[in-house]
């Protein structure tokens, strides 16, 4: 009997990544623009599971977060039509933020770093590279829910959505490319990362 060797998983080019990220959220902006913030959700719902299932058929993977997230939208978007109250939703990126960053910071604070189970197959960085990136995106996510907070609470739902649309990926892009010069200062050399890639059983990279 022959093995059947499950299929590779494949690269997603960038871009084609950020538009599966952004699509959702431009049509919960547009739903809410024509239909209010029910419709709005439920099609935000949708949308996202959608994005995971593309995912999923043209990388063959799915990463952690946008599958903690989908789940975060499925729980809050379900409490948001069924007890009509936009709470909720309004409540799903505190709650994702917190999760994130509470996770990175308290899996740093028990010798657990967690973002090299991320991030690994994209960066090779020594370990304090990874921790001090582990303490900037801990914090950037801690951050970003006290802003959520302060947004909604402060704002229209409509300049609300507008801000989750328009406001939180940029700001998430404009504060990862922040992280360049950390990542060059912190970057394995190509021996050690062999040597790293061989101590975990992983092939070199090629």
């Amino acid at each position: 009997m022959t093995e059947t060797t499950p299929a590779p998983a494949r690269t997603m080019h960038p871009l084609l990544k950020f538009a599966l990220e952004m699509g959702p959220l431009v049509i919960f902006f547009v739903a809410n623009g024509k239909a209010g913030i029910y419709v709005a959700t439920a099609a935000f719902m949708v949308a996202t599971f959608a994005a995971l299932a593309l995912m999923w058929v043209l990388a063959r993977k799915i990463a952690v977060m946008p599958l903690i997230s989908a789940a975060v939208v499925l729980v809050f978007g379900t409490l948001t039509l069924w007890l009509q109250d936009d709470h909720f939703i309004k409540l799903k990126p505190t709650m994702v933020n917190a999760l994130f960053g509470a996770a990175l910071l308290g899996g740093l604070a028990f010798g657990r770093p967690l973002l090299p189970y991320v991030l690994g197959d994209v960066f090779r960085l020594k370990p304090e590279g990874w921790r001090r990136l582990t303490i900037r995106w801990g914090v950037f996510f801690l951050a970003m829910a006290v802003l959520n907070e302060i947004v909604w609470r402060s704002v229209s739902t409509d300049t609300w959505v507008a801000f989750k649309t328009f406001g939180y990926l940029p700001l998430t892009f404009v504060f990862a490319l922040a992280q360049a010069p950390l990542l060059n200062r912190y970057a394995l050399e190509p021996e050690a990362d062999a040597a790293a890639r061989a101590a975990e059983g992983r092939p070199a990279a090629e």
